[in-house]
């Protein structure tokens, strides 16, 4: 088995749900025949997700339903330093999480149909986001 990792950055996107698989798949080295993608954001208030990647609807859908989940500027929230969608953002992170695992096959990513790789931004003005990609195969 052979294993590759790359890092990078994607570009700084605004507080949502971006479709960002062909930026990610853009970055990466060659993939192997049969193997696996690892993804890990290296951030805690923005995370990685896959979810519909057809209907924008979805994107505008998923930001309001962590909006109402994860509401900003509770009473009872101490990290306040850094502003009001700070807490919130990280609440977000940990509840859609950090990491990827993508199937490789014939030398490409094995995603469903309608499936694709969502960076998630829970800040209002999250920046670049870096991404260490480990690929693993043969």
């Amino acid at each position: 088995m052979q294993m590759k990792q790359v890092e990078f950055a994607l570009g700084a996107k605004s507080r949502g749900f971006h479709l960002v698989t062909n930026e990610i798949i853009g970055k990466l080295p060659p993939l192997p025949q049969v193997g696996l993608l690892h993804l890990m954001i290296m951030h805690t208030s923005a995370a990685l997700t896959i979810n519909e990647n057809y209907d924008p609807s979805v994107r505008t859908d998923m930001e309001s339903i962590f909006n109402r989940l994860v509401k900003e500027k509770e009473p009872y929230y101490t990290h306040t330093m850094e502003g009001a969608d700070d807490m919130p953002a990280h609440a977000k992170s940990t509840l859609a999480g950090c990491d990827l695992t993508i199937p490789i096959t014939n030398g490409r990513l094995n995603l469903g149909t309608w499936q694709g790789i969502y960076l998630c931004e829970f800040r209002n003005r999250g920046g670049a986001r870096q991404i260490t990609a480990t690929v693993m195969g043969q």
